[in-house]
């Protein structure tokens, strides 16, 4: 084995700890190697998406726009416990949308159970006194249309082979078979819905104290190692690249168009390819 392939075997074995935790080699081995139906093929829209290292700027972006739905950020600030085990809730979210994406039915059948089990506990009220629940319909298409405008965004700039007009619209639909799953309603399945539904939820995001902090400890003040730091925050940049400018106001969030058409671009560019060139298949 060369010096080279040594050093991209180890950099992205240590990507994949990150995302995958201790059991990731196993899991990764039961979702891939698994016999079973699956719901999507790899010549799929959501396959090429969801399999692309563009995800890790997608995923950035779309913990800092949900945060601005209150009722959204209530559950995640009082349930999720984010802060004190970040890598955790990483680890049980790239699992179920690997599960959801490429496992079998079987298996992405039952991942959608858990969830809906977890849903159905987390009930509050927020701040400002409105009472909250996971499973509601709305609030879970609201955290559904954040996350696949966030992931197809990003994978329009940064992915290995950006979609065409068709391919993104069967992305939207192809995502929503999950959504409904676990008890979505109404979902966009094309581009042009998706613009809609995000614009209709427009007067119910706000910047609240927990959206703010969420995003310092995002952004500000990760959980990673120092030796991951510059990587990190050159995702995050690209991340905060592909934020619409009234979202930037509610979170804080600096607006250089300049810098992020040109540095901030290229280092995005430079970041996703080697997570690519590392985590490809030996």
């Amino acid at each position: 084995m060369s010096t080279l392939e040594a050093v991209r075997r180890r950099m992205g074995a240590v990507i994949f700890a990150r995302i995958a935790g201790d059991e990731g080699p196993t899991r990764r081995d039961r979702i891939h190697h698994a016999v079973g139906a699956r719901r999507f093929t790899h010549e799929d829209a959501i396959c090429a998406v969801h399999g692309d290292a563009s995800m890790f700027v997608g995923g950035i972006r779309a913990l800092l726009l949900q945060s601005l739905h209150p009722l959204a950020m209530a559950a995640v600030d009082q349930h999720s416990g984010y802060k004190g085990d970040p890598w955790g809730r990483l680890q049980r979210t790239s699992t179920f949308l690997a599960e959801t994406t490429f496992g079998t039915i079987e298996d992405a059948d039952q991942a959608v159970r858990v969830v809906r089990a977890v849903h159905r506990r987390v009930t509050g009220t927020a701040p400002d006194g409105r009472p909250y629940a996971a499973s509601d319909p709305h609030l879970l298409r609201w955290v559904h249309v954040a996350e696949i405008d966030s992931f197809l965004r990003a994978h329009d700039r940064y992915g290995a082979h950006p979609l065409d007009a068709a391919e993104r619209d069967e992305y939207i639909a192809q995502s929503a078979v999950i959504a409904r799953q676990l008890g979505a309603t109404d979902l966009p399945e094309s581009v042009a819905e998706l613009d809609a539904v995000m614009s209709a939820y427009r007067p119910e995001l706000e910047s609240t104290p927990a959206a703010r902090q969420a995003a310092r400890f995002i952004l500000v003040h990760p959980p990673v190692p120092l030796a991951i730091r510059l990587p990190y925050s050159m995702l995050s940049a690209a991340a905060i690249g592909l934020m619409p400018r009234w979202s930037r106001r509610a979170l804080r969030l600096p607006y250089l168009p300049v810098t992020e058409a040109t540095a901030v671009r290229a280092s995005g560019v430079v970041i996703t390819a080697a997570i690519r060139w590392a985590m490809r298949p030996t």
